[in-house]
């Protein structure tokens, strides 16, 4: 095992020993390297405030993406390049073209915010080659937050700031240099850092390790994203005595197609998977859009938001709807679970000590099925779902064949309507059995009220959903009757 954490910060090699294991990368920031440029605010991933950017080697390049230094662990910056606003001016001074653009089009007044829209906009920039469409620019800035100069002329300097530039930018100049820094640091050993007041932090590189890890510390925090667990730092102040980080092991990451569908490892992030599940459920790829916010959306995991067991994740109702089957395994043991299955209760999991989501099977949509997603919330971009509802159907013939209906936020657990299925099976797909249906609601849900919603509202929303559902399927494919479950980003914009 080693015992430190080794990045690079801007150019510079870094190494951490002996540190808390939850330290974060802001406070790490701000209290060791005495970088102020990287703000504090809501301390919770949604203002903006702190957002940096990480590099990852991806090939012969570099991916950067702008993440919520808040609420992330110090320690998943291992291997990665670390930039904060303090890095993108050059040796001589001069400023980047997404600086001089913020500058040109007056796109900071009080100035709090501005380094956290200067990153966002600067891993837009190493992103595009031309100036990103509004759409764009609007997605890359949901999680930031301004409340004094406005929008307007943060991205007029967002779509100008390609032109302000003289030639590839220093990161680009020096992609080889960083790139073969970062390999340098690459290897297969377990981390292990003990924190000053004894508390542990492991990162193990290997699925094996995994499992020995949790065969001897069976009731340690797992960590994927922290874009929870980061909250429970932050916000709750919880002393987690055990962490595993779970961001070293390269067979927890990425979608692999097979003949039944997808296999999605635990730590592929939305922002990874979202393509490849748009492709097989459009509907349920818009979802993963309106998921917090790009810099959320990073690091946040499907397997994270499965563990998680959030009566209100918003993966959940769609991977249910579709028939996804999970892996666990538990030391040299997997076995498999339909999704649904797994939910045993609030914050109780089908999950075994010392066991583990490995991955997730999200099957192709059989012939004639499609699979329709709304969700309903207070914002269009970075809110909880109120209710967020999910219906595979197969239509044969005018008539009912197969329904698979999930909710989020009508229960404890996200749940499938099985009542409501029983009355639309075998049905001939009408209004008038839709709202016959609607009914059978009650016997599957009795919702709760809270800060988000009452239940009467959710009972509501949940039989507007399917009715809705009914609508969108008698327009599919024409003209002139706008059939998305939520506004497309040109109508969300206007």
């Amino acid at each position: 095992m080693r015992n430190s954490i080794k990045f690079l910060l801007g150019s510079e090699p870094r190494e951490l020993s002996g540190i808390d294991p939850t330290l974060t990368v802001l406070d790490y920031l701000q209290q060791i390297e005495r970088r102020t440029g990287t703000k504090e605010g809501c301390c919770e991933g949604d203002c903006g405030a702190c957002t940096i950017v990480v590099g990852t080697p991806d090939g012969d390049r570099l991916q950067y993406r702008a993440v919520n230094a808040c609420i992330m662990l110090a320690a998943s910056l291992d291997g990665c390049q670390l930039l904060t606003v303090e890095e993108l001016a050059g040796a001589d001074g001069k400023l980047h073209p997404v600086q001089q653009a913020m500058v040109a089009a007056h796109g900071s007044q009080c100035g709090f915010c501005t380094p956290g829209f200067v990153m966002s906009l600067f891993a837009l920039y190493q992103e595009t080659d031309t100036a990103p469409e509004v759409e764009d620019v609007n997605d890359a800035l949901a999680g930031n937050l301004c409340r004094c100069t406005g929008y307007g002329p943060i991205i007029t300097a967002a779509r100008t700031m390609h032109d302000l530039a003289d030639g590839p930018d220093k990161f680009e100049q020096g992609i080889k240099t960083t790139l073969e820094a970062l390999r340098s640091l690459a290897d297969e050993e377990t981390i292990h850092i003990q924190g000053p007041d004894g508390r542990v932090l492991y990162a193990p590189a290997s699925l094996d390790a995994l499992a020995d890890l949790l065969a001897e510390h069976p009731d340690a925090t797992l960590v994927a994203g922290a874009t929870d667990v980061g909250l429970w730092i932050t916000k709750a102040l919880k002393k987690l005595d055990t962490v595993i980080w779970l961001g070293r092991i390269a067979a927890l990451r990425g979608v692999r197609e097979t003949d039944a569908g997808l296999e999605i490892g635990a730590m592929t992030t939305y922002s990874d998977a979202a393509a490849a599940i748009a492709a097989l459920y459009p509907d349920f790829g818009e979802v993963i859009r309106r998921i917090g916010s790009v810099p959320l959306r990073n690091v946040g995991t499907i397997g994270g938001n499965i563990a998680n067991g959030s009566p209100i994740g918003d993966t959940l109702p769609p991977l249910i709807a579709a028939g996804a089957t999970l892996i666990l395994r538990r030391g040299g043991t997997r076995r498999s679970l339909k999704l649904e299955n797994f939910f045993i209760g609030y914050g109780k999991q089908d999950l075994k000590a010392g066991e583990f989501v490995e991955s997730v099977i999200l099957p192709r949509p059989a012939p004639d099925t499609r699979l329709y997603c709304y969700k309903i919330s207070k914002r269009f971009d970075q809110d909880i779902s109120a209710v967020l509802g999910a219906f595979s159907l197969k239509i044969t013939d005018g008539k009912v064949e197969a329904a698979r209906i999930a909710y989020g936020g009508m229960a404890a657990t996200p749940k499938r309507a099985s009542a409501t299925e029983a009355a639309l099976v075998g049905k001939a797909w009408t209004r008038e059995t839709v709202e016959q249906a609607v009914e059978s609601l009650r016997k599957d849900f009795t919702p709760l009220d809270d800060m988000r919603a009452s239940a009467q509202y959710r009972m509501q929303v949940a039989g507007n959903l399917l009715l809705k559902t009914w609508l969108e399927s008698q327009s599919d494919g024409a003209d002139g009757l706008e059939t998305r479950i939520m506004p497309t980003r040109e109508t969300a914009n206007a």
